[in-house]
């Protein structure tokens, strides 16, 4: 079955190599912890905080070794008052065997902060 399998992260300046590095470690890390193949992933969506402009995430995903065929699409998330600058989020859509509440959801960094009740699970 198609679980959402979600991850965040935050990076420390707008600078391409930061955004592509921690793009591709949250989805390798958020992958590794569910115990997902390539092969297995449908989609991931992308989103980043509108302060990130230096470079598109999905760059990242598509640049990995075997993960060409994989559609992934980037966003800009809300512009909202007081929120997590720097911010990288994944959802990555994935057939996974296990229920809705064992899927592992990572964030990493200062994206702790956005579901320190998920981050304290891990």
């Amino acid at each position: 079955m198609i679980r959402g399998l979600r991850g965040a992260i935050t990076i420390e300046s707008d600078k391409p190599e930061l955004v592509w590095d921690e793009t591709a470690r949250l989805v390798r890390e958020v992958v590794a912890a569910n115990n997902v193949e390539v092969d297995d992933i449908a989609s991931i969506v992308i989103s980043a905080t509108p302060d990130i402009t230096s470079a598109f995430p999905a760059r990242a995903v598509r640049l990995m070794d075997g993960w060409q065929y994989v559609p992934v699409m980037c966003t800009h998330e809300m512009d909202v008052p007081n929120a997590l600058p720097l911010c990288i989020r994944v959802l990555i859509h994935a057939n996974v065997e296990v229920a809705q509440k064992d899927v592992k959801h990572l964030y990493l960094n200062d994206a702790v902060k956005l579901r320190p009740d998920l981050a304290q699970a891990k």
